[in-house]
């Protein structure tokens, strides 16, 4: 997996990361993460550590990657920038990319004159890219700012197999000469991706499928170096429930952490993402990750480009996941989950009387708060009988053998 540092992690990225984790644990491989962290106008400062910190609470390891290390590190893009820098060289002596000087303003203009003649897909004109050695030199020199273009190669169908969805093939005429390395120095997703998945040895490339656009790019990548293509698989992307579009944060939580700190339960999470987009053939849906990684299969993944986000099935799941915790672990994640607010021997007592009612975990405090807090009252408002009131009502309900409801209401309204 690999993580971009620009945001809040997403729920769709633990469905994900959820998947190629299951994957690599079925097959004995090894499940590497990698942080992605080129994109340097969108980061965010400390969005790595959040990252690794909420893919921590959701219960996963990882073998390789930050804080534990391997045979690959450094797992951050920022850090490997001299390795890209380097492949991007050699693409260079081969002829199949080229230095672009273009500024901002010229290419800008260019786009605006391609939309004019009904150009809708607009693509690099290719000024740059016969200029002779000098020219380059003499740029170069003047400090004229510049990026690194890969040369797509014309008339070429680019096809590869996805184990999802089958033969994707599209003509490289269509394709725009992608930026390799921007004129930061850092390079691009497309290309860093490439870059490190053939040098960390990476066999399965399994992803949402709103990256199929760009996996030609990649796959002209790898023939450009000569490099054996991995396989591929897009899984489906996830949507709200009856609508045809994307989660969004209009109908709740979008982010990992958010649906934690609501009060689900990790592993209930984690049972419901199992199934958007992924089905065993059977009626079963609670599962351990042990029974998933025993079951999970590539070829058992929907082909549908969106599966639904059924936040009411979640809420029912976290609620048979709260059922069916042990009292006492039910306890310790209520105490964790209000930072110890309330006392915890006084919520082991009260758990398994509302137990049953709780679907969130934030729900115990609407539910048994009263236990914890005396009610404020104004006195003024209850006249000058309500001591009286209140201890006949006390000698009512301590007489009471039958609590129910509406026998409760006709004994104290009888009074």
């Amino acid at each position: 997996m690999a993580p971009s540092p620009t945001g809040e992690y997403h729920i769709g990225h633990i469905r994900t990361l959820l998947y190629n984790w299951a994957f690599a644990k079925k097959h004995s491989g090894d499940f590497i993460i990698r942080i992605e962290d080129t994109d340097r106008e969108r980061y965010v400062e400390g969005a790595v550590e959040r990252i690794l910190e909420v893919i921590t609470a959701y219960g996963f390891k990882w073998d390789e990657g930050p804080r534990v290390g391997g045979l690959y590190e450094p797992y951050l893009q920022s850090e490997r920038l001299d390795i890209y820098k380097k492949h991007a060289q050699i693409l260079l002596g081969k002829g199949l990319a080229y230095y672009c000087f273009c500024s901002e303003a010229r290419l800008d203009k260019m786009r605006k004159e391609q939309l004019k003649k009904g150009i809708l897909s607009t693509k690099y004109d290719r000024r740059c890219l016969n200029l002779n050695k000098a020219e380059i030199v003499k740029n170069r020199t003047d400090k004229v700012s510049y990026v690194i273009r890969m040369r797509v190669p014309d008339d070429k169908i680019i096809k590869f197999n996805d184990l999802i969805l089958g033969t994707i093939a599209v003509s490289s005429n269509d394709l725009d000469d992608q930026i390799l390395i921007k004129s930061d120095g850092f390079p691009t997703y497309h290309f860093a991706v490439v870059v490190d998945d053939h040098l960390m040895n990476i066999t399965h490339v399994m992803r949402g499928n709103d990256w199929i656009p760009s996996t030609p790019k990649h796959v002209i990548l790898y023939q450009a170096f000569g490099w054996n293509l991995p396989y591929i698989a897009h899984i489906p992307n996830l949507k709200e429930m009856g609508a045809g579009k994307k989660l969004s944060k209009r109908f709740g939580s979008v982010a990992a952490k958010e649906f934690l700190d609501e009060g689900y339960l990790p592993e209930a999470i984690l049972n419901f993402l199992m199934f958007l987009g992924w089905n065993p053939g059977t009626d079963k849906e609670l599962y351990t990750l042990e029974e998933f990684v025993d079951d999970f299969s590539i070829e058992k993944i929907h082909k549908t480009d969106l599966v639904s986000f059924d936040r009411d099935k979640l809420l029912w799941m976290n609620s048979q996941y709260i059922q069916n915790t042990e009292d006492s672990v039910l306890s310790d994640n209520i105490y964790k989950f209000f930072e110890k607010k309330f006392e915890k021997d006084r919520i082991k007592e009260i758990v398994p009387l509302v137990k049953t009612r709780i679907k969130i975990l934030k729900e115990f405090e609407s539910l048994a708060g009263f236990f914890f807090e005396n009610p404020v009252v104004n006195k003024k408002s209850l006249g000058d009988d309500y001591k009286k009131h209140l201890e006949t009502a006390m000698e009512i309900i301590e007489s009471l053998d039958n609590w129910k409801l509406d026998d409760l209401n006709e004994k104290l309204m009888g009074e």
